[in-house]
């Protein structure tokens, strides 16, 4: 196993919508520091993920 990242969290960004639900973004897609889902552009949007969709609704 190497230490490159490639494909795995370590390239993620994880963004908050106003109503606080997370998303899990390709940091290689986004464009500049994006704190909110709602500053990303529709191109960005695509490159993200609910969270909720793959780990439910309880916090990890």
């Amino acid at each position: 196993m190497t230490g490159n990242a490639d494909g795995g969290f370590g390239n993620l960004v994880w963004v908050r919508d106003k109503d606080g639900k997370e998303y899990a973004c390709s940091a290689d897609a986004l464009k500049g520091n994006i704190k909110a889902k709602e500053e990303l552009t529709e191109e960005e949007k695509k490159n993200c993920t609910d969270v909720s969709t793959f780990i439910g609704t309880e916090r990890w």
